[in-house]
């Protein structure tokens, strides 16, 4: 005959407080062993013991109550493994974006010491150039798959048709890209020889333009960091124009899988009213 355990003197074995045990009963998660028909009272049995410490652990792991009936369920330990295995590598992600976050807050309150890169804004007069452009409309959840094919498209129709690039690649982004999360977007390759269109890649030129440049180190999971700075720069040195942000990518995926070494200039339209020189930096004007 198994030995029975009053709802209380249950909590107390297993840690867990009457009210959550009685929610677990409602939610069908653990079940009492026995509950009395006249009185309603809640019996559990000593075996249920390890049952309970094992939702203990999965909660302490944040794993809802659902999965944590999947993996109570499963029919053998393989796919319980599996329930388990999945859970933890959404933890690790989860737990990679708060590093991110943390580090990317903590670096916001730490005020640039004189002298850093990511405080240099340069003034350039960028010419017109030819090149291999492919234009399209773009939303904010599909930008960043959409700029990757788009580039390896690009360098392949160029080494198809024996192309040299004759500069970085780069991007244009019109102003619904950030205020409505949805805009028109053109990736470029600039190349001196004219190319054939072949899929979405055509011949176009990107116009001449003023821009002050900066450039952002690492991913673009913190590049709003490095556009803040150049917009407050522009704010109080120079006259804004309508015009598309450019970005040029210097040293990107192609070029290293570590998004650490990742290399990306931005650039802001202007109208400068000084004379227009390479590496005016931001705390010397």
């Amino acid at each position: 005959m198994p030995d029975y355990l009053s709802i209380g003197d249950f909590a107390r074995a297993t840690h867990m407080t009457v009210k959550t045990l009685r929610h677990y009963h409602q939610t069908g998660l653990l079940e009492p062993a026995r509950v009395d028909p006249d009185t309603g009272y809640r019996r559990y049995s000593t075996g249920q013991i390890p049952v309970a410490q094992v939702i203990s652990r999965l909660r302490a792991l944040d794993m809802p109550l659902a999965e944590i009936q999947g993996v109570l369920s499963a029919p053998d330990p393989r796919a319980r493994n599996e329930r388990i295995a999945g859970h933890l590598s959404r933890l690790e992600e989860q737990l990679g974006r708060t590093q991110s976050a943390v580090a990317a807050l903590r670096d916001l309150l730490t005020a640039p010491r004189p002298g850093d890169v990511s405080a240099r804004i340069e003034l350039r007069s960028v010419p017109a150039i030819p090149a291999a452009v492919i234009t399209d409309v773009v939303g904010a959840e599909e930008s960043v798959v959409w700029l990757q094919g788009a580039l390896g498209e690009l360098h392949a129709t160029l080494t198809a048709q024996d192309v040299p690039a004759s500069g970085p690649a780069g991007g244009l982004f019109t102003d619904e890209v950030f205020t409505h999360h949805r805009g028109q977007v053109t990736i470029f390759v600039p190349c001196a020889e004219p190319v054939r269109p072949m899929g979405r890649v055509v011949a176009g030129s990107i116009p001449p333009v003023e821009l002050a440049v900066i450039e952002h180190a690492g991913p673009a999971a913190d590049v709003d960091r490095t556009y803040g700075t150049l917009a407050a720069y522009v704010a109080r040195h120079a006259l804004t124009v309508d015009g598309p942000i450019r970005e040029y990518y210097l040293v990107g995926q192609r070029d290293t899988p570590d998004n650490a070494l990742w290399r990306t200039e931005i650039g802001w339209p202007i109208f400068h009213t000084l004379p227009v020189t390479a590496g005016i930096s931001a705390s010397e004007t």
